[in-house]
């Protein structure tokens, strides 16, 4: 084999593996480590480049683990081979493919946990027990997402709350604080991220719904659910406008209702779930929206 084959080898297992992680999807916690980061900024005037490299390092290990082990549970309960996958929905397909074991998959989700926690514990070990309370609900939480958390209804709940978690402990690292616009832009960006799960969910009904599964969309309903992602998309634009108006955050944030557009768009091709085209372009502007508003708030702390 040649230098050029080995190239596209290499290259085939880089996509592959990019591909069983959800690259695309690692934004979110990139944003809400920098929404951290840059409240610190914002209040301070200073970042640890060193705290921030490990801060990025270890939330993306931690959600890469996520989604690995939720592959891997899925599987096993043979939800992947009754989802019909889209772009944004219905895992990865790695496993049902027999592009990567799921004995694999599962390995790779504990190394990545392990990983991310050991940076947690170094942290914990300079910044204290805020830093520890936030570790292990994010080990437990992690490990028991896809099974527990999920059949309960509760995951728009959890990645609301881990989104929130993020910004807390990024902030924290930082500061050595916790105080009011921290918890409020924490607030907005879990908001964010659980638009997301809510929406993904939809194409997931019928093969959650056959293995028992029990999200959010099967406990309440498809109808209601649209009107909770109502509800949630308002109540975050209000949190931006209340926010900017009593200084809790700059006044530049308010630049975040811009991404307003992709919401309503979102709805709308929402309320057409029964056409597929229509819910995956749901889909693609929820995550659209959800990134826009939550890089629009960072850039307003640096502005």
């Amino acid at each position: 084999m040649n230098f050029y084959d080995e190239i596209i080898k290499i290259s085939k297992i880089v996509l592959l593996w990019s591909r069983a992680i959800r690259i695309k999807f690692l934004l979110a916690s990139v944003i809400a480590v920098t929404n951290g980061i840059v409240i610190s900024y914002w209040k301070t005037g200073y970042i640890d480049i060193g705290y921030a490299v490990l801060t990025y390092i270890g939330i993306m290990c931690l959600h890469i683990s996520v989604d690995l082990l939720n592959d891997y549970s899925d599987f096993k309960r043979g939800i992947d081979t009754n989802t019909k996958r889209t772009k944004f929905s219905g895992g990865t397909g790695v496993i049902p493919e027999n592009l990567i074991s799921s004995r694999l998959i599962y390995c790779a989700g504990i190394i990545f946990l392990i990983v991310g926690g050991l940076i947690g514990l170094y942290f914990v070990t300079i910044k204290g027990i805020i830093i520890l309370v936030l570790l292990i609900f994010a080990i437990i939480s992690i490990y028991f997402y896809s099974t527990n958390i999920v059949n309960a209804g509760l995951g728009e709940l959890f990645v609301a709350i881990k989104g929130c978690m993020i910004v807390l402990g990024s902030y924290y690292i930082q500061s050595d604080s916790i105080e009011l616009t921290s918890v409020y832009v924490g607030i907005i960006i879990g908001l964010l991220s659980s638009v997301v799960l809510l929406v993904t969910s939809f194409p997931d009904y019928d093969a959650d719904k056959k293995s028992g599964r029990r999200t959010l969309v099967i406990v309440i309903g498809k109808e209601n659910s649209i009107k909770l992602l109502i509800i949630i998309i308002g109540v975050t634009y209000a949190m931006i406008i209340g926010g900017s108006i009593f200084n809790v955050l700059p006044i530049f944030s308010i630049i975040g209702i811009s991404s307003a557009p992709f919401a309503v768009k979102a709805v709308r091709k929402l309320r057409r779930f029964h056409d597929t085209g229509e819910l995956v372009s749901s889909m693609a502007n929820s995550i659209i929206y959800s990134r826009v508003c939550g890089i629009l708030l960072a850039v307003s702390f640096i502005v």
